[in-house]
């Protein structure tokens, strides 16, 4: 017993002058630690690494054994194994790297680091539809992964629906995909994914749609913005009012009954010092509530954060109504709703009377006709700027009942 004592005191103090020598981090220091402590794997992966990284004048067999030689201290470590292949693969050794790699995902098969390991060194062999397999290991086990395995897969890949079928059904998955294609400007490949997002009935909040929608009103692409739209209003129904019919008011969610989604084809607030933006409970005319902007007295505003984008016919009449109230409206320029085209801002069809001071209630109504090249327009709350010397806008204007109908 006394020998076995003295024994496991002499490798712990092995094992600690190791650990010493180890610490220094230079190839000199983990050769001393491997000499005092040489069954330790750590010790021969971290030499291989830093001959392997620094080119501090190992050969690419003196590599491969330390690793070799950490992967049978501890054959059931994967970084190794990949370790190991890595080595091989530097070597040109392509068949012994893919008999490793395939050793380390049977220890670890759902590991993403492994599989982002295996999936380039696919790619580095042309075994294409072997790393999008992988890659979608890696998706299904790291969150944060999306673009760097959309930037491999989309530089090794012309096919779209390989990619798409790459794609664990995950919803964040997909809209981070969509998200990295309209970066890209690839509005046709997101419009895929789009409609598979549907296809597969992925549950999502309707904001994680947004982008895409946005991208559809860049890109001028007001039918296909309107068809997602609809769609989301059919998925949500209690979050977005169904689209209107010809006869009836084209503003989503005129009389503010449900909240705002700040996005798509509802309303929009931009945020902006000196205005604060709310839905007041007091009842308009139009409903229980009605949407309060509340001016701070500190700035000069050029005021038009509040809007909403609605497609439109060219050449098309269109009667525009609303119902305002202000109090205490300060400087000559006040609060005012406008209509304009959404891709030429400059072209105002419509704007209502400038409130200043105080009023009750008053219903705003106007007809206008687009041109010939109209699209879309912005409905929204505008505020000019002052010239005058007293110009910091305050006091609180409530807006209710907003509506675009065509005639009867």
């Amino acid at each position: 017993m006394l020998l076995a004592l003295l024994f496991s005191i002499y490798l712990a103090a092995r094992r600690a002058v190791g650990a010493w020598y180890f610490r220094q981090r230079s190839p000199n220091g983990i050769e001393a630690a491997i000499r005092w402590d040489p069954a330790n794997p750590e010790y021969y992966q971290a030499l291989g690494t830093l001959e392997h990284l620094y080119a501090n004048g190992g050969s690419s067999n003196e590599i491969m054994q330390l690793y070799w030689i950490a992967t049978h201290l501890s054959p059931h470590d994967a970084q190794l194994w990949a370790d190991l292949a890595a080595s091989y693969d530097w070597a040109g050794r392509s068949d012994d790297a893919l008999e490793a790699f395939r050793r380390a995902r049977q220890i670890s098969p759902n590991s993403p680091e492994i599989n982002w390991r295996l999936a380039n060194f696919y790619v580095r062999t042309a075994r294409i539809p072997e790393a999008l397999g992988a890659l979608r290991i890696v998706l299904l086990g790291d969150s944060a992964a999306g673009r760097k395995v959309f930037r491999l897969a989309t530089n090794v890949t012309t096919d779209r629906k390989a990619i798409l079928e790459m794609l664990p059904p995950r919803a964040p998955v997909f809209f981070t995909y969509l998200q990295f294609r309209i970066e890209g400007g690839d509005l046709l490949t997101a419009e895929e994914i789009w409609a598979r997002i549907v296809q597969l009935n992925l549950p999502f909040d309707a904001p994680a749609a947004f982008p895409y929608l946005d991208a559809l009103i860049q890109h001028r692409e007001v039918r296909k913005l309107q068809e997602t739209w609809s769609a989301l209003a059919e998925r949500f129904p209690t979050q977005i009012e169904a689209p209107s019919t010809s006869l009836s008011n084209l503003v989503t969610n005129g009389s503010f009954k449900l909240q705002i989604l700040n996005g798509g084809l509802d309303w929009r607030v931009i945020a902006a010092k000196g205005a604060i933006v709310s839905l007041d409970s007091a009842k308009g005319p139009d409903g229980a509530r009605a949407l309060r902007i509340n001016f701070d007295g500190t700035h000069n505003l050029d005021y038009g954060h509040v809007f909403q984008y609605v497609p439109a016919q060219p050449n098309t009449r269109y009667r525009f109504a609303a119902h305002i109230r202000a109090d205490g409206i300060t400087t000559d320029s006040g609060p005012r709703l406008q209509v304009c085209d959404a891709y030429n801002v400059g072209n105002i069809f419509l704007s209502t009377r400038n409130l200043v001071g105080s009023s009750d209630w008053l219903e705003e109504h106007a007809d206008f006709t687009t041109n010939a090249d109209t699209q879309l327009l912005v409905v929204r709350v505008a505020r000019p700027a002052s010239s005058k010397l007293d110009n910091r806008i305050a006091g609180t204007v409530w807006i209710d009942g907003v509506s675009l109908r065509l005639p009867n």
